[in-house]
């Protein structure tokens, strides 16, 4: 399961990457995990990494056919609310499992 979690993780980063480098002139874009909540690998961690494997796809699928500015930047703005969305889903499962989402911060 581990050896698994570590190709899909590698598979992840270099698709994640490919894309953000296009991203000429938008400096806000979705953040894609690189790692699960609480360092657990389940069934909603490897959905969450199909999610974002598969809107990878789509977008370099939508910018080979983008004819202009205007489908370029559909495509980012699909590519950018379904990795939101595919966030959204992840955290939610996680949440209704009593993992703890997010940043503890103690003190300052």
């Amino acid at each position: 399961m581990r050896k698994l979690s570590f190709f899909l993780g590698l598979a992840l980063a270099g698709a994640a990457k490919t894309p953000a480098i296009a991203h000429v002139g938008n400096e806000s874009h979705a953040v894609v995990r690189t790692e699960p909540i609480a360092g657990v690998y389940n069934k909603f961690w490897y959905n969450y990494l199909a999610d974002v494997l598969e809107a990878d796809k789509e977008l370099k699928s939508d910018l080979r056919r983008a004819t202009d500015d205007e489908d370029t930047r559909d495509a980012w703005e699909e590519y950018e609310h379904e990795l939101v969305d595919a966030d959204k889903d992840y955290v939610k499962e996680m949440r209704e499992r009593h993992y703890v989402v997010g940043r503890i911060t103690v003190g300052n």
